[in-house]
């Protein structure tokens, strides 16, 4: 089974987290998740996600901290996913790789259908922001 390592940005803005729609291809086709992606070699997670995130959304990020690291096993794949909490410093987000996007407040995180590896990430970001 293939195993890829990847980083997801858990972009804060004013108690609202940022989610992403994948697109209609692959065995997570339509789910939501926090948008990031793989590491290329001898790249560090917080490399990667700065790098993914000015891609996917054409925005600037800054990491805050690190959450948590959720591993995962799909049917065709498994995967680490290192999440980090992130802010913008420039920009608003724009799709190019998605298919939509929302700003979740935390009474509405579950509003959406999450990928599977992202769920573990909502119930600590939920945790975090009851703190």
């Amino acid at each position: 089974m293939k195993h890829m390592h990847v980083a997801a940005a858990l972009i804060i803005k004013d108690r609202t987290v940022f989610a992403a729609q994948r697109n209609g291809r692959g065995e997570l086709a339509y789910r939501w998740e926090f948008p990031g992606g793989k590491l290329e070699p001898g790249e560090s997670a917080e490399q990667a996600i700065v790098r993914e995130i000015t891609e996917e959304l054409s925005v600037d990020i800054l990491i805050d901290r690190f959450l948590m690291t959720v591993e995962h096993a799909y049917r065709t794949f498994s995967l680490t996913m290192d999440a980090y909490l992130c802010s913008i410093t420039e920009g608003e987000p724009m799709l190019s790789e998605h298919l939509d996007g929302r700003w979740l407040s935390p009474e509405h995180l579950f509003s959406v259908d999450w990928a599977e590896a992202d769920v573990p990430i909502v119930h600590a970001l939920k945790a975090f922001w009851e703190q």
